[in-house]
């Protein structure tokens, strides 16, 4: 019993996390008081359900235990902050039975996350820990910063929403697109920290390739007429549609240049198709609409036979003049080797600077692959070693060893 109930936790932990979270936070305004009474629910689960037994409904019981928990810290608090929360917690509280559900807040989270009176450069951390679950560590990682340093930045931002009492409440369409490019951006970094997930990872962390989806589809319903909403749900399922020819029956990785197109989820890229025809009606740069259409490329070697290159290039050359984020330049150097320009590429790469690339395997990865077209044979295997050390996955570890060239 002991162990089924922990696991039990464990799971509501990963499924759930994200939507109690923006739950409680909508109605008490205070995301820190949230995380701490989510985290008191989820410590007392730990303790009583190992004894009493796995409620019929965790998610409910995790949700009224924190809205208990909540509610005792207003009563403590209620003159300086005043009552409304309080009254709103115990009413909804008061009628939880009634209620066999409850409404997914976590896009609204998000746009609160995106407010004007938020650091810019912890809007998008603060979207992944407190709507997606992930740690700091996790999440200093990818902005390639110390844990730490991630850490307090994250506080900061929790008490700037508490202090300035930003509101939580659905915005007009004006207010959302202005907030848009960073929900969006915090949409693609789960989805892509998802999509990366190594074989054997935690569920939670490949469940935030799903999570992605969700929101991407959700913010896409929410704002039809924004172009780039389109752009990434449109980018997000043409990945979507790949996945199934990513791996082999025992596992092995196949880059994307050598998968099998009848593997491809016809559906989705139909439906990503539509999006990005929508999205380019308004004839405005976007970054994902941009990204989408380097996808919608690939996808037609499916009927083709061939890959556009002279397409890639174009595409890339306008995403790295109007977005030239390090993804998009390494790309574009990897293209270029492709389309027979191997020592373009090669500048592009020499240009980056070398502390933003050391850690980045994708940089290593393009370096050796376009070393090994220029025929220095001896600096591509010297980068392809430091490639394989940055990689995690061991699928793509012995892709790399075989010395098979670029991945996706």
């Amino acid at each position: 019993m002991t162990q089924d109930a922990r696991g039990a936790v464990e799971a509501a932990a990963r499924i759930s996390y994200g939507r109690l979270l923006a739950y409680l936070s909508v109605r008490s305004r205070d995301l820190s008081a949230s995380e701490d009474a989510l985290s008191e629910a989820f410590a007392a689960a730990l303790r009583v359900w190992p004894v009493a037994g796995v409620p019929d409904r965790p998610e409910a019981w995790l949700l009224t235990t924190a809205r208990r928990v909540l509610s005792h810290g207003e009563r403590h608090h209620r003159i300086r902050q005043g009552a409304a929360p309080m009254i709103e917690l115990a009413y909804e509280e008061a009628h939880a039975r009634a209620a066999p559900d409850f409404p997914d807040e976590r896009l609204k989270l998000l746009f609160v996350c995106a407010h004007p009176d938020i650091e810019p450069a912890a809007r998008t951390p603060l979207m992944l820990q407190t709507v997606l679950g992930l740690d700091a560590g996790r999440i200093a990682g990818a902005f390639l910063t110390s844990p730490a340093a991630m850490g307090q930045r994250l506080v900061r931002a929790k008490a700037r929403i508490r202090d300035k009492g930003l509101i939580f409440e659905v915005l007009g369409p004006e207010a959302m697109a202005d907030r848009l490019a960073d929900v969006l951006s915090a949409i693609y970094a789960a989805y892509g920290t998802g999509w990366d997930a190594i074989a054997g990872a935690e569920d939670g962390v490949r469940g935030l390739a799903e999570e992605g989806v969700f929101l991407a589809r959700l913010t896409a319903a929410l704002l039809p007429n924004e172009p780039e909403a389109n752009g990434l749900f449109a980018l997000i399922l043409y990945c979507e549609a790949r996945r199934p020819a990513r791996r082999d029956s025992n596992g092995a990785f196949i880059p994307l240049g050598r998968q099998n197109p009848k593997l491809w989820v016809r559906d989705l890229i139909i439906e990503a198709e539509g999006l990005l025809t929508r999205a380019s009606r308004s004839g405005v740069f976007g970054r994902f609409q941009t990204e989408a259409a380097i996808q919608s490329v690939h996808v037609q070697r499916g009927v083709t036979g061939v890959t556009l290159t002279a397409a890639l290039i174009q595409l890339y050359d306008l995403l790295a003049s109007r977005h030239p984020g390090l993804g998009a330049l390494v790309s574009r150097a990897a293209v270029y080797a492709d389309g027979g320009k191997p020592a373009s590429g090669l500048t592009f790469l020499d240009d980056l600077p070398p502390e933003r690339v050391a850690t980045y395997q994708p940089y290593w990865v393009a370096r050796a692959h376009v070393l090994r077209l220029l025929g220095l044979a001896v600096d591509a295997k010297a980068a392809l070693d430091i490639a394989i050390g940055l990689t995690e996955d061991p699928a793509l570890q012995a892709f790399l060893a075989k010395g098979q060239g670029k991945t996706d």
